[in-house]
Order: structure tokens, then sequence, then C-alpha cells
């Protein structure tokens, strides 16, 4: 039988332990908060009584349930009244001695058996128990912000920390309707780890001025489904938080991903601390406000004012795979006239007819009727040639991730379309450069990185190389805005904005799996529950593909050559053996054969 914990006691009642309080009392337990007078104790219980009165008035609550819930919180300004509680948990701020202290004290006045945990986030657990009579006895519980509505509790064991109190804990953090991961005494944890490491190179990407603030952020929301742009983010956690994460997880594991970027130190010193200063990466109508509100640096618009558009009516596609059969779509359902060019009759055909299906789905969900089908369909011209793309104001290749065929076709192209075309690559993970030196016209080369499936997903990332007019990059982000989508501006560097982003982080994940400090489940669960990810790393990556993965980390590493890029021998290892992922049926995980 494990142990029963009918009275918990809570220390601290800032947002995060207020949360906390709530959470236990919202299960029936008997719940003693402590703070350190009496001020700090009515802060607390207005933090307690405004969630609980949005909850009522959001239905998810009665009001006798909340009457009741409050009814079950004693408040108090002495730890001396938390002698009795089975658990205590410490929600003070991120502060090692200032913890210590408090676990110094509830170690002489809690009863021997009682569990002793931490809500830190990024502070050693294991530094917390030594400072106490019991470390068998502690553990971190580290609850995700806000507390009643985030699923996610990040479960530390430290080396000495006692089985059946991890067994308990967690036994206890399920019926409290929480998804419990248990891990050991590391930096930053899983989510922590995963996370600030992304963070912190998007902030570096802004700082390096690769991105604007708008366009980071929009490549994360609209590429990979996240709920929050990195910047957004980082302002929303605030800026001196996040710079003591990065700090605490540089010191313990050297790695210079988590060196924080100097801009946080820079804004943190003017005082620009995020949501709550009113100011950080984005400025705010008021502190503690979540509406942005225009400043100097707000865009006026995608495109430049000062930069003449050029027109572009007829559009030639090169290639006929998945991509460029959503691009062919896209551009024929926005009006524009497309030429879309195959290796073979059988290829175009069964390119038209792919597109055909498509849009027939499209008016079978509303999204458009039969007479804009029909004109969609009438504006796409099929071909085996080349030189069909003479009169072309744009063509965009869509082949093979393969350099020298890219450049071949990007010469050929040269010699055949008009001056003044734009010749554009959808390469994802090439230099976007080497298409440019293969033509005579390399100030009206670009790339438009379009993401799969080209008709559902929004962004396009619009790529200048250092030769890229001002013009033919205006004129990209023109036609994005014209189909509809949400273009982003970048510079020529290996990965662009999304994968740069995304894959060392899928990498790090890698490498938290490999030394065996988590379970991919567990990965998975801390990223989508405590993160709101729409899939974990290990998903992510099966789907995407192993050998793919490892080509653009392969390419990120080779190109600004952090050792923290470097991929992770489990993933090289899992390629040699052949298990790429969902396509294969085997990759992180099995699939069933379909």
């Amino acid at each position: 039988m494990g142990r029963e914990f009918r009275t918990v006691g809570v220390v601290g009642l800032g947002t995060m332990g207020a949360g906390i309080v709530e959470v236990f009392a919202r299960n029936g337990l008997q719940v003693i908060a402590a703070e350190t007078n009496t001020d700090a104790v009515e802060r607390g219980r207005a933090h307690l009584d405004t969630s609980t009165s949005r909850a009522v008035g959001r239905g998810k609550l009665s009001q006798e349930d909340a009457d009741a819930l409050l009814g079950r919180v004693t408040t108090t300004t002495s730890l001396v009244d938390l002698a009795d509680a089975d658990l205590v948990i410490e929600a003070v701020p991120e502060s090692l001695d200032l913890k210590a202290a408090v676990f110094s004290e509830l170690d002489k006045v809690c009863r021997p058996d009682t569990i002793l945990a931490s809500n830190t986030s990024s502070l050693s657990v294991t530094e917390l128990a030594v400072r106490t009579g019991r470390p068998g006895k502690v553990i971190g519980m580290h609850f995700f912000n806000p507390a009643p509505v985030q699923k996610l509790v990040e479960l530390v064991r430290t080396v000495v920390t006692e089985q059946d109190v991890v067994d308990d804990v967690k036994a206890f953090a399920a019926t409290l309707d929480k998804v419990p991961v248990v891990i050991g005494d590391r930096a930053g944890f899983i989510a922590n780890a995963l996370l600030f490491g992304y963070l912190n190179h998007a902030a570096r990407m802004y700082e390096h001025r690769y991105a604007s603030r708008e366009d980071l952020d929009a490549s994360m929301r609209y590429g990979c489904g996240y709920p929050m742009g990195p910047l957004a983010l980082l302002d929303l956690i605030g800026l001196d938080t996040s710079y003591e994460i990065l700090d605490t997880m540089y010191a313990e594991s050297r790695n210079l991903l988590h060196a924080p970027a100097p801009v946080l130190k820079q804004m943190i010193t003017a005082g620009l601390l995020g949501r709550k200063s009113g100011r950080g990466f984005y400025t705010y109508a008021k502190p503690h406000s979540s509406e942005v509100v225009p400043d100097a640096d707000t865009p006026t618009g995608a495109v430049p004012e000062d930069v003449t558009v050029r027109d572009v009516q007829r559009v030639g596609v090169v290639g006929t795979g998945t991509m460029a059969s959503g691009i062919v779509e896209v551009l024929a359902s926005a009006g524009l006239d497309v030429v879309v060019r195959g290796r073979s009759d059988s290829k175009v055909d069964g390119a038209i007819t792919g597109i055909r299906k498509s849009l027939e789905k499209s008016v079978v969900r509303g999204r458009m009727t039969d007479d804009d089908r029909d004109a969609a369909l009438a504006r796409i011209t099929g071909t085996t040639r080349l030189e069909d793309f003479a009169d072309a104001d744009l063509v965009i290749e869509a082949i093979a991730e393969e350099l020298g065929v890219k450049r071949a076709v990007f010469a050929a192209l040269d010699e055949i379309c008009k001056p003044g075309a734009i010749l554009a690559t959808t390469t994802s993970s090439l230099p976007v450069v080497e298409c440019a030196a293969a033509t005579s016209r390399p100030s009206d080369v670009i790339g438009m990185h379009f993401f799969n499936p080209a008709p559902a997903m929004k962004l396009v990332e619009v790529v200048s190389t250092i030769t890229t007019a001002p013009d033919v990059a205006a004129t990209a982000l023109a036609l994005c805005e014209r189909l509809g989508k949400v273009p982003v501006s970048c510079g020529d560097r290996a990965g662009f904005i999304v994968n740069a982003l995304l894959f060392p982080y899928l990498n790090d994940a890698v490498k938290m799996l490999e030394a065996h400090y988590a379970t991919a489940d567990d990965i998975d669960a801390a990223m989508k529950t405590g993160c709101a990810l729409p899939m974990g790393p290990f998903e992510l990556l099966d789907v995407v593909g192993l050998d793919v993965s490892l080509a653009i980390e392969r390419s990120l590493y080779a190109e600004f050559r952090e050792a923290g890029f470097s991929p992770a021998p489990l993933l090289e290892h899992l390629v040699k053996a052949g298990r790429l992922g969902r396509k294969t049926g085997h990759g992180f995980r099995d699939y069933a054969a379909r």
C-alpha cells in the first residue's frame, strides 16, 4: 500500500504557488498555504479568487464547488503550521539559498515521513535535498504555468530519492488529473532543456538581424503549428526568468547552445523583461497585458513601399512530385496561368490527375465551387519541354534535393526564359546562391520554400541571396500574399528559419534519449503536454523521415560548425539500420504495416 496524501502544504503563494494550491484543493485535499507575511497571503488569496471566479464564469466550476474549494484552503505566515502535512511543496522564487532555507526549516517542523517537494524549474533538487536530514524523501515536482490548466508534472528524482517516494508521488500526481513523467536531476529537466535551447537560438537569430521578430515568430506558428512564436514566448515567460534558466543550464552542460544570447542580458539591464514590464521583444499596451501595440520596429507590410513589384501572370513549375503539384494547385486556384513540366507525358498526366482529385476534395468540403475548380484546371498546361517557359514571368523549380540536378535546370532556364523573368527554387536545405551562380542573372534568383502540403500550409520562406535584387524579393513576397500565404523573409543560410530552429531541438531530444535520461514516450509527452506542441519530437522525426532529418542536421552542422549541432550518433545508427520512420514502418517507434 502506498502513502495517502490527505493534507498538503504549499510554501509560496505567487502565481505558481496559488495555482498549485488550486489544483490540490480542486481534488478534495486539505491545503495549508504559507507565505512570509499577511500582505503576501492576501495577494495569494486574490490569485485564488480570480482564478476560481474565472472558472465559474466559463462554466468549468459551479459556484458551490468554488466555495468548497476555497474552504479547503488554510493560510498561514508560519511554517510551523505545516507540521501535520503529508507532503509539502515549495514554490518560492528561483533562488537556491532561499529554497534551501525553506527546506531546512521544513525539515525541522515536519514529521519524519513527510515528503518535501520543490517546484523548481531549473535548480538542482539534489542541492536542496542535502540541506535536509531526509534527502531520500525529497523530490522535484515541477508544475507548469498555469498549474490548474497545464497537465504536465515533471517528477525529478535525485540519486538518493527513495523508490517508494517516487512511486507514491507519481501515483498521487495521476490522481490530480496530471501527466507525470519521472526524470533525473539535471538542469532544465525535459521540457526546459529542450525548449530553452530553441528559444535561445531564436533570440540569437533576432540579435544577428537574420530575420525580423515577426517573421521568426510567424515561421514557427505557421510552419510548425506551434501555439506561439519563440520571441513572443520569451516575452510571456519573462526575459529575466529565461536568462536564469539558460545560465543554470549552461553552467551544468557547458553547451554553447545554452549560453544566453547577449541580447537577453542587454534587454534585462534596460528593464525590458517582456509582458510583465510592458516591453520585451514586443511592446505591450501596459505591464502584464497580452495586447501587442505598434512600436518603432513594427513593419508596415511585407512588401517595401519604395520598391516596384514585377508583374507576374504566367508561372512555370518544374517538377511533378507532391510539392510541385501542390504549388501548381495553389497558383492556379489564385488565378494564375501555370505551365507544369515533367520528364514524361505520364508524369505530367499523373500530376494533373492528382491536382484534379485535390481540387475535387475542396469542392466536397465547400471550400470552392464547381466553377472555381473548372477554372483552376483550365489554367494548367502540361509539358515535357523547358522551352515552354520562354514567356513565363516566374519559374519555380520543385525537383529532388540534388544540387547538381538543380544547377543544370537553372542553367537551362537561364538560356530559355525572357529577360526579367524570376527563377525560384523550393529547396529546403541547399544553398540558393548555388542555383543563382549557375545563371547569368543571379539578381533574378530567389528561394521560395513552400511547406508540405502546399495547398494547406500557410508558410512560405522567401530566401534572398547576397545577389538577389530588392524588387525580386518584393515580387516574391507580393505573390505569396496574393496566394493567401504567410511569407517570411530570411537570408540564404542552412535551414533558413524553420529548419534551423526545429532540427537542433529535435537533435537535442535524440541526445536526451541516447543518454537514457528519459524515454521517447516521456519526452514526447513532456513537449506536447508541457509546451502545447502539436507533436512530440520523436513522433515528428518519424513523420519527417530519419534520413531527411539527418541530411538537414548534417547541412546545419557543416555550415555553423556548432558542436551542439552535430547529429546524435543514435540518429546516424538508426538511418544506417534502415529505420527511417513511418515510411519504412520502423523509426524511433514501430508502426503497423498498412
